[in-house]
């Protein structure tokens, strides 16, 4: 499997780094695309994973300005596109097709081949162009995530709730991830392990 990773500008660079771990650990080929958003945010969060972490998790990294990579071509095939977070920037270039930087472009082609395209966002609240940014890409066939984790599998530590996250996005493109306790599954409840 083959999947293009984006990271945007937005706060939760530690949900991108669980799930560049996890595709990794599954033998994922990924390719990361980092936009210079990004790189400030991780900047501002001094005590998150910064660029080192997250390059060092990926088989191939694409500067968001090269226009002539692999990814930004339809030709080059891959299973889809995730792009986690997704900053409100980053979310209204691809409701519109405006594709004037590899991430965003990535994501173009990711929806024009038809490919999945998943959508992590972590803004709150949500203002009324940006829902409608939603409902456009939700309209162009991708699909919203919130990086919002369940806590019916009464998680201990922050970890986990990351954990949570990552494997429900990695649900979307029918990946398994290790240790993931779905709802009702035994073990997956606290009342279910007394």
């Amino acid at each position: 499997m083959r999947l293009v990773v984006g990271i945007s500008g937005g706060s939760g660079i530690p949900y991108a780094h669980g799930v560049l771990q996890v595709l990794k650990d599954l033998n994922v080929e990924t390719h990361l695309v980092v936009s210079s958003g990004a790189k400030r945010v991780m900047t501002a969060e001094e005590s998150g994973p910064q660029l080192p972490d997250l390059t060092a998790l990926a088989s191939q990294v694409h500067e968001d300005r090269d226009l002539a990579a692999s990814v930004a071509s339809g030709s080059y095939r891959t299973d889809g596109m995730l792009i986690i977070p997704c900053s409100a920037g980053t979310l209204a270039k691809v409701a519109h097709g405006l594709a004037d930087n590899l991430l965003s472009r990535a994501a173009h082609v990711t929806l024009k081949e038809r490919r999945p395209l998943v959508l992590v966002i972590r803004e709150d609240p949500l203002p009324r162009p940006m829902l409608l940014n939603l409902l456009a890409v939700h309209d162009a066939g991708a699909r919203v995530m919130t990086a919002s984790p369940g806590f019916y599998h009464a998680p201990d530590t922050v970890a986990q709730l990351l954990h949570f996250v990552t494997a429900r996005v990695l649900d979307q493109f029918g990946l398994d991830v290790p240790g993931f306790r779905r709802w009702k599954e035994p073990g997956s409840t606290p009342e279910a392990e007394q």
